[in-house]
């Protein structure tokens, strides 16, 4: 059995628009409810939405406030999750997930402490300093971009978020917490489709793929 957080509670100022990121319009519904619909067709009934203020949860699911990093929202959500040996999170911002990200991220788990999706990287990737000076090319065949899901044993994403709030504040995924804990984290392979809204341009991708989906 599996519960999932789904973490809402960002502003989305770099969207520009009036209104927290989760909650805009996207091919006709809030952002957020493509990521409930996708979860509820991978079999997930049990949802608890980390919220920005003055939001509420969508039907069936239940709420709370989120946290002032990621992470604790996280950590908050959890905390409100009815009993379940697997938790799944995902970002509301990247509304392309489709039910099998949900299915092969759990699957994954019968071998690990997490699992995450990851896109593979196709671009050449180099380090700079701060000067922008190149110091290093790095080997693409062995790198990832991190997305959502991730799915977690409950036990293990307890124990990883047991941390004092700067730490939390150092995460920028969550399956980080895990592997610093000592945790085995596997990468499911995913498509860059399954991508984050960021800005107004993701946004005008995200609908435009949308449509095409549900046409």
């Amino acid at each position: 059995m599996a519960v999932a957080l789904l973490v809402a509670a960002g502003s989305g100022e770099r969207l520009g628009l009036d209104r927290p990121k989760a909650f805009v319009v996207l091919a006709g519904r809030p952002m957020l409810e493509w990521s409930v619909a996708a979860l509820r067709a991978a079999g997930i009934e049990d949802i608890v939405v980390a919220l920005p203020p003055g939001e509420a949860a969508p039907a069936g699911c239940a709420g709370v406030s989120g946290g002032v990093t990621r992470s604790e929202s996280v950590r908050r959500a959890l905390a409100e999750a009815p009993p379940a040996g697997q938790v799944v999170v995902h970002d509301a911002a990247r509304p392309l997930v489709t039910p099998e990200h949900f299915t092969a991220a759990l699957a994954a788990l019968a071998d690990a402490d997490a699992a995450i999706a990851a896109a593979a990287m196709t671009d050449t990737v180099k380090e700079a300093g701060a000067d922008r000076r190149v110091v290093a090319t790095h080997d693409r065949s062995r790198l990832w971009a991190i997305q959502t899901p991730q799915a977690f044993r409950r036990e293990a994403l307890e124990r990883a978020l047991d941390v004092d709030a700067a730490t939390l504040a150092q995460a920028t995924d969550d399956a980080w917490l895990v592997e610093r804990a000592g945790g085995t984290v596997r990468v499911v392979e995913s498509t860059p489709e399954n991508f984050k809204v960021t800005t107004p341009h993701d946004l005008r991708v995200a609908e435009l793929l949308l449509g095409e989906r549900n046409a």
